[in-house]
Formats: C-alpha cells, structure tokens, sequence
C-alpha cells in the first residue's frame, strides 16, 4: 500500500514538472516563421527541432503535434526530422481580409512529457488581384458655370490587396478639360478627383467619355479601367448641405434585420429640381451595401443583413445628397458594432485516448483547447464534466486541459465512460457547449468461466440414437474478447471402471453434450461425470461443473410369462371340480417384465375361452377364477388364452393358454384334450354338413369310450381281487402325491398313482381324492380305473 501512494506521488511531481516547463515555455516569444501567399503545397517553412534546441528523433518520441486556433491543418510536421511544411496553399485574403500583417498563430504540442510551444506563420501579399471599380460607367453631371479648379470626387476602386500591391494611382484619358487628382483619406485609401481645367461651354461640349485608370503599385503594376459620363448642365448654384458631416452611432449585434440605424438630413437653399434632394451611398463596398440600406427620399438608414461583431466591429459609410441639379454634398457615418453573448464557447480536441486498458495507472485520456470568440466577460469560460466519474479535469496554459483518470478503472464494473465535457462563459445570457467523450475500457483477463449451475442433472431415455443431444452445459465469463471465449472439455471421471469416452462427448464451443452410443436402462441407470470450462485468455482461467445423467427407462421389454412355462412341451391342464363355487381359483398366470415404473405395470385379460363367461381373470394379480357356478352342461374341456399387458407407451404384451379339466370329484377318466378336438372346440361351425360329421364322429367316439370303460373295470375287479391298488388307511403310502394348496388350488386333494402291471407304456392309473373329512366314508367303496394320459400336472 505504501509503495502505491509513493508510486502515486512521484507520478504527480513528475506531470507538475511538465505543467511548469509548458508553462515557462509557453512564456516565452513565440517563434516566427514567414511564406508567401499562393505558395505551393510541400514547401519547406523551417526546422523546428533545431529552432527549438531539441535532440534528433525527440519530437517523434515525445507524441508531437501542430495545433492551431483555424483547426485547420495547414502545417504539417516531420517528426522524424522536425521539417514543418506547408500542407496547402494559403489565400492571405480569405485568411485575414484586409487586416495587415497576416498572422497565423500555431502551438507545437508535446504529450511526452506535456508541453506548449507557441509559434506564428506570417503570410505575405502577393499582387494576385487587379483594381475593380463596382460601377463600369459612372455618371457625373456638371454645371456649365463651374470655375476651373473645382473638384469632383469619384468612385474609387477596389483591391483587396494591401501594402504597396493595394491601389496607388489613378489616371484618365487624355483631355483639354480634366486633370485626375489622387487624394489620401489618412486611412491608406485613395481616391480620385477629377478637376476642372477650363470652363465648359455645354453649346459646344454637352457631354464628355473620359477612361479612368485605377493602378495598384505591385510589381509589374495591375491596373482596371471604368468609363466616366460627364453631362453638362445649366448652372445650379447652391449644393445640397448635411446638418452634420459625421454621424456616429452604435448597434447591437443582434439587431433585428431592417431595424433603423440612424437618419441624415441635408438642405438645399435652391428651388424646383435644383432644390430636391435625393440621399444614395458613395463609395459603398459590397459588404456596406449587402448590410445597410438608404431611403432616398427620407435619409432613413436601415439594416439589410445581421450584423456580427466578430466580422466587423465598425463600418464607415458616405452618404451623399444630390440635388436635381447634379450638386451634391457628403457626410459620414460611422456604425459601431456593440457585442452581445451571441457565441457559445468551442472546444478544439487535439488529442484524444479513447481506449484504456483496466487496472492502468493514472493516464492522459485527452488535451483540448477551449475559446470564445465574444469580448470581456463573454469570452471568459469555465470548463468541468459530470459528477461520479473516475476522471480529473486539469488547466494548464493558452486555455489548454488535460483529461485523466483519477483512479484504476474496471471493466466488468463500466465497460464504457461517456464523459461529456461542459465549457460556459460568463456572458448574460450564459452560453455553453458539451463536448462528449466515449472512453472505452478494454479488458484484462482477471475473471474465470462461471457456469449457470455448479451440478446439472440430464435425462436421456434409453435406446436412444447415437449422436443424440442430451443437454448442454452454459459458463458465461464477465471478461470480453479473446477473454471471455469459453472452451468445453469433459474431466476424467471419479469411476476409473466407466468408459465416459464412449458414452458422451462435447462440444467444446457451445457446451452441448451428446450421447455417443445406445444406453440401457437395464445395463446402467445413472452415471456422473465433471466439466471443465476454460477462456482463451493469457494466462487461461477455468472452472468446473458436476453433471449427472439419468438413463430413462423406455418399453422395450414383454411381459415374460414364468407359469405356466410356454416351451413347446405338452400343455398343463388344470383341474377343476364340477362343484366349485365361484370365484374358485384355477390357476395364476405369473408373469415378469424387465422394465421399471408404469412400464412394468402388468394387468391380465382374458382374451379368448372355449366358453365365454365361465372364467374370469384378475386384472392385478393373474388369478384364474371361475365366473359362475359349474354345470354339468359345460363342457368337459377348456382352452383359455390369456393376455398380459405392460402399462408402457406403447404396450407390450404376451399370452399364455390354459387347459382345464372339469372332475367331478376327481373320480371321472379325463383325457388331454387333442390340438385338433381344442381347434375344432374354437373353430366357429361352418356349414350343415361340418356339424352332422361333427356329431357323428362325436357319438362314435363316446360309444368307444364307454367300451373301453366297461373292459378295463371287468380288469379292474379282477385285478381287486388279486391284490391291486386299494387307498389305505392309517399312514399316506409313498407311492401317493399330495397336491395341497401351496400352488395354485385352494383345497387340498390326494392322487392314488399306480402302475399298470400289465402295461408297456407305464400308463398312469388316477382313484377319486382322498377328501380327509370324509376318508373314513369312502374306504369301503369300490374304486374305479381310470384311463391313463401322458401329459404334466398344472401344479
């Protein structure tokens, strides 16, 4: 901290050194320089590094410059070598008009350290423009009974040239009556006389055409020429007379136009024509007459043209008064031009820093010079800018400020200063011009990448497309440029065993992630990995980000069917007593889905059955119930399809076909019901002829049961009495299978299995249940045979 507010100080003696050297400089005589008018663009005017004592290469280094009041640029500096040159050619009359001498005053400005050189270039007239009279002809009448020696006053020409090269002579042509005589008016103005040598006779010489030659005293001499008119009249011997012969007066620069300036009078003792008196300007430039105008009649003099007391602060007017017989008199009036606050103060910028770097030190963001070009209190201007900025205004010398920050400066504060600078003079009414600045604060690279969340959190449904845009990843850097471009890169992940490389990718100019190959939901529900955003600054700042990817799951997998299994084996057929009641569980259908959410939502329906309204099916659970109570009507055997139905979008499904069995009272032979009887049980009837085969081949086949029935019970009792399978009594024999009700029945039965011994396909021979509430009941009776079938219990 120390070290700064030394730093500081130091700084500020060194710019109050330049301060003081520009002003001891400033005091000094200022350098003159001189050119000729008309001379060409390029032209040598002097070395100011050696005028000025400084070393070679010193006014480059030091940030020279030429400044001058016109700011117009008609000096250019080397300053490499310090030659000033003419950088146009100069016009002394449009420059400086008829003032005399034509100074331009320019100031060498040196930024490094600050400092002012005065210096002047005096522009010399050259002989560029010939004498003019406005009037080509000028008329003059005059009285027979002139006396010799009289003089009349002419017209005088113009040239705007001055010194010797301004108009010095007149002569006219040759004549025996008229002789020019040139006079001084004091003011180095001439003019010409014409005087009379010899009375005129207007009998014999009515009239006269002289040429007047105006000539200026350049080298060689350029000259104009007008025609006089002389008419000579009869005598009229009394001139009109003014009442005064100088009028002054004074007017305000902001008088309306045709505002009265003064009026002149003159009388004439002659009377008729003689006597009446016509007023008109003589000798009137074209700027007197583009600004004042005479009535002729009443003298009244009135404006034609604002007036401006920085143009011309006084003008000299001659009035003459002409009497009808060609006499005439003449006054003078002279019209001062009074100042009024009409012009608001200027600002010259003549250097300007309109970008600074933050966190710089204390710098010079401009110099300007201010000026007014009213008078006394008018002219005198105060300078300031606008409150809460970082800026000093400075004075230093000829009205020239420095503009500097007065401290560091922050960009990601203010990116840009617009400092309007207000000069006001201290005229009434107060006038006041602004001058804006725009500063800009170019950047430093002081602000890292700043994401919009510190842990993003995407969703991406599985099965999804390669390449596919998961979500993207946002840091904004508060720096600008090269700065504040951020670049995206994926961090190595905390789980060495997770291929990140294969799963997503980013883009590293906008953030995007994108997932690089198919997820399963199954195989990997979640992963997370870390971002980095870096800015291209120097020296480069980053930042970090968590994203966490949640893998949603889609309806790619069926439901799975686990009972009863579907392989292609003999179906299972459950058994069912005729005298179930309802609502009696057949079977559950049990069934798996490998998805998760509403996509494993499974619900069962019950699609197709042999006999519609029997069986119903859980929706919830898969349970197989029976609708109603049983009849011996309904028919033997049944073939239930089954859906099942995931809740997914869009739904998945698989189907399962049951057989049952109706008993009664697991007494009665079943058979596996053949494909081609359960087709034809499902097949709707197609005509008169399928039906009549159908119950023929039916009745067939129920006659050649209840044979087959009565042979094996005449078997049956035989083999009774020899020692067959009888249902004991006491301990259940090992040769018996317990069916309980674990499974998908509801109560509880027991089988009598037993082999055929005189049987080569091992046939199974079922008994009726052994119910144990009524087992002691049932022991006495005779049991009967049962055919025996091949296909698997639907346990």
């Amino acid at each position: 901290m120390e070290a700064r507010v030394q730093s500081a100080v130091q700084k500020r003696q060194v710019l109050l050194l330049c301060v003081f050297l520009g002003v001891s400089w400033a005091g000094a005589e200022p350098l003159q320089y001189f050119v000729a008018e008309e001379t060409e663009r390029g032209a040598f005017l002097a070395n100011l590094a050696n005028d000025l004592k400084l070393g070679a290469g010193e006014l480059s280094a030091r940030g020279s410059r030429i400044v001058s009041d016109q700011n117009v640029g008609f000096l250019l500096l080397n300053p490499l070598t310090g030659d000033l040159l003419l950088n146009e050619k100069l016009d002394r009359e449009e420059l400086c008009g008829p003032t005399e001498p034509c100074v331009l005053p320019f100031q060498l400005l040196l930024e490094k350290p600050f400092q002012i050189f005065r210096a002047e270039l005096w522009v010399k007239d050259i002989n560029d423009h010939s004498p003019v009279f406005l009037d080509r002809e000028i008329p003059l009448k005059i009285l027979e009974s002139t006396t010799p020696g009289a003089a009349f006053l002419l017209e005088r020409a113009q040239d705007p040239d001055v010194g010797t090269n301004n108009l010095r002579n007149y002569t006219i042509s040759a004549n025996s009556y008229f002789h020019i005589n040139v006079r001084d008016s004091g003011e180095g103005n001439v003019y010409p006389e014409l005087v009379l040598d010899r009375v005129l006779d207007r009998e014999e010489v009515p009239e006269l055409s002289l040429t007047l030659t105006a000539l200026d005293g350049g080298s060689p001499p350029r000259s104009g020429t007008a025609l006089v008119h002389i008419l000579v009249v009869d005598i009229n011997d009394n001139a009109p007379e003014f009442v005064q012969s100088l009028y002054k007066v004074q007017v305000p620069e902001n008088s309306p136009v045709g505002s009265l300036v003064a009026t002149v009078s003159a009388r004439d003792l002659d009377t008729g024509s003689n006597g009446e008196i016509v007023y008109a300007f003589f000798y009137a430039t074209e700027r007197i007459l583009k600004t004042f105008q005479i009535n002729s009649t009443s003298g009244n003099l009135h404006l034609k043209n604002e007036l401006n007391y920085e143009e011309m602060q006084t003008y000299t007017l001659t009035i003459q008064a002409k009497d009808g017989g060609g006499l005439s008199g003449k006054c003078t009036v002279m019209v001062h031009v009074t100042d009024i606050n009409d012009n608001s103060p200027e600002l010259l910028m003549s250097s300007l820093l309109t970008s600074i770097a933050e966190n710089s030190a204390e710098t010079i963001v401009a110099v300007f010079r201010i000026r007014d070009k009213d008078s006394g209190n008018n002219a005198k201007m105060v300078c300031s800018i606008q409150d809460g900025l970082p800026f000093l205004l400075k004075p230093s010398v000829e009205n020239f400020y420095t503009l500097v920050t007065e401290t560091p400066l922050d960009r990601e504060t203010t990116a840009e200063y617009n400092i309007t600078i207000t000069v006001t003079d201290m005229g009434t009414p107060r006038l006041k011009t602004q001058h804006n600045i725009t500063v800009q604060v170019s950047d430093v690279n002081d602000n890292a990448p700043a994401f919009t969340q510190t842990a993003y959190t995407l969703f991406v449904r599985e099965n999804n497309s390669p390449a596919l845009h998961i979500g993207s990843v946002s840091a904004s850097d508060r720096d600008a440029g090269a700065n504040a471009q951020v670049a995206y890169s994926l961090l190595p992940p905390r789980d060495p065993g997770l291929p990140l490389a294969s799963l997503v990718s980013i883009n590293a100019d906008n953030g995007q992630l994108f997932a690089l190959r198919a997820l399963d939901y199954e195989a990997l529900q979640a992963f997370e990995f870390g971002v980095g955003a870096t800015d291209r600054g120097s020296p480069a700042l980053s930042s970090q980000a968590l994203v966490r990817v949640q893998v949603l799951d889609a309806n790619d997998n069926a439901p799975f069917v686990l009972y009863p299994l579907q392989n292609g084996s003999a179906p299972c057929t459950e058994l069912v007593p005729r005298a179930a009641e309802p609502g009696y569980v057949v079977s559950k259908v049990v069934a798996v889905d490998g998805d998760s959410g509403q996509n494993a939502w499974l619900s069962y329906q019950l699609l197709k059955a042999t006999e519609p309204g029997l069986f119903g099916v859980w929706a919830h659970n898969g349970e197989v119930r029976t609708a109603r109570p049983l009849g011996e009507r309904d028919a033997a055997r049944h073939r239930l399809l089954v859906l099942v139905k995931d809740n997914g979008e869009p739904p998945l499904s698989a189907s399962v076909t049951l057989h049952v069995l109706l008993v009664d009272g697991f007494s009665q032979p079943f058979l596996p019901l053949p494909e081609a009887a359960a087709d034809a049980a499902r097949a709707d009837p197609l005509t008169v002829y399928l039906v009549v085969a159908l119950a023929s081949v039916s009745s067939l086949f129920l006659f050649s049961v209840l044979a087959f029935v009565a042979v094996r019970l005449c078997r049956r009792r035989r083999a009774g009495l020899a020692g067959g399978c009888s249902v004991p009594e006491g301990r259940f024999p090992g040769h018996l299978v317990d069916i309980t009700g674990t499974g998908t029945l509801s109560q509880s039965y027991q089988y009598e299995v037993c082999l055929m011994g005189n049987s080569g396909t091992s046939e199974f021979k079922f008994l009726k249940p052994i119910i144990s509430n009524v087992q002691s009941q049932s022991t006495g009776r005779e049991a009967g045979e049962y055919p025996a079938f091949q296909n698997d219990l639907g346990f």
